[in-house]
């Protein structure tokens, strides 16, 4: 496995957490970091894959028969754009 370096700056309260999960894990800072990067990175992909695979060859817009049939109504307050 080949390595590559990369300085990370973190909020103070972010890295103390960190190190103080890691310590309670046996492992070091950077393990424990690189170790939940790999995870958010599984996590990410694998609900990309699932949400390509779900939609399959849908367009945009193929929801306009449905949008089309949906009320009219205000959007919630504090929902506008």
């Amino acid at each position: 496995m080949s390595k590559a370096s990369y300085p990370l700056k973190l909020p103070a309260s972010v890295k103390e957490a960190a190190a103080r999960l890691a310590k309670d894990d046996g492992v070091s800072l950077n393990q424990w970091i690189a170790v939940a990067t790999a995870q958010k990175i599984g996590v990410v992909e694998t609900a990309s894959d699932f949400l390509k695979r779900r939609a399959g060859n849908t367009r945009p817009e193929g929801m306009s028969p449905f949008l089309d049939k949906a009320k009219r109504e205000a959007p919630p307050a504090g929902d506008q754009i």
